[in-house]
């Protein structure tokens, strides 16, 4: 099995890990506010991955921690903007909005680093962002802009942008070691930048120690954090921005895949024209739009 091959199944599995958790978090965060749950969720996630990895942790060198904060920056900005959005949109229109990652990734690479991007890519693209519009929102359409549209919009670009930073820095750092580092990163903002959100007023800090939350903390940290975060730093070693962002489509798609099972949501033929629109997009962009090793850097 190649390890082009390998990476793609690795991506394929957290998002996976992503969708399957998203019931988990939204039932737990009846019981604690979203800056918590972050920063304990990676705070703990952080604490298994210094234990873990503490090999690779402690030889770390200046530039790795550099590399490793400019990742851990953006992934806390997205999950930042994708917070303070939900609560002024709606769900549907979050989830769908953060799914543009996957135009911003071949987008921002096509300007900012003059990275060509085939059209085969961009037709992929193209299907799973279609596949998202289907999975994520109602057949009444989008309706009416409202002021957090805007905010998750910015969610979009952050995590563009942490998935193009792991590809400008993987091959020249440990894979490891940045995803310890991002996590890291994100943990220590979402504790430094909680009393100031206390404090403005934009969410009154809430704990209560359920059995619901705990579950959701331990899955989240070890499962969606120190295991997803990890095979997808690993995973962009031997693939494209772009591929993993496709690819990535496929979270949403697992998640409403997990809201039926749990007879949470009607698995309907909009929901499987979903899903089939993302799997297409990811084939054609794999199997026409394989972008070789050498252009990875």
């Amino acid at each position: 099995m190649s390890k082009r091959l390998l990476a793609d199944l690795a991506l394929a599995f957290a998002s996976l890990i992503w969708g399957a958790t998203f019931v988990v978090v939204k039932d737990a965060l009846a019981e604690i506010s979203v800056f918590v749950f972050i920063a304990v969720r990676f705070g703990l996630a952080t604490l298994l991955m210094a234990a873990a990895f503490w090999s690779v942790v402690r030889k770390m060198s200046a530039s790795t921690i550099w590399a490793g904060a400019q990742i851990g920056f953006f992934m806390f900005g997205g999950y930042i903007f994708q917070t303070v959005g939900l609560q002024y949109t709606t769900p549907a229109k979050a989830a769908f909005i953060t799914g543009m990652c996957v135009i911003f990734v071949p987008l921002l690479l096509a300007i900012f680093a003059r990275r060509r991007i085939t059209g085969w890519v961009w037709t992929g693209v193209a299907l799973a962002m279609a596949g998202l519009y289907f999975l994520t929102i109602p057949p009444q359409g989008l309706g009416g802009l409202n002021r957090g549209d805007p905010i998750v919009f910015g969610c979009a670009i952050m995590f563009a942008l942490q998935i193009i930073f792991i590809g400008r820095h993987v091959q020249k750092h440990s894979p490891t070691a940045l995803a310890f580092l991002q996590v890291a990163v994100t943990a220590i903002l979402a504790a430094v930048l909680l009393p100031g959100v206390a404090a403005a007023r934009w969410e009154a800090p809430r704990l209560s120690w359920t059995g619901e939350v705990i579950f959701a903390i331990l899955v989240t940290a070890i499962g969606s954090t120190a295991i997803g975060f990890s095979l997808q730093t690993w995973a962009q070693q031997h693939t494209s921005p772009s591929h993993t962002a496709i690819i990535l489509t496929l979270e949403p798609a697992f998640a409403a895949l997990t809201s039926w099972l749990l007879a949470r949501e009607h698995f309907g033929r909009r929901t499987l024209a979903g899903a089939v629109l993302i799997l297409a997009g990811i084939l054609i962009a794999e199997l026409m739009g394989r972008t070789p090793a050498s252009s990875l850097q």
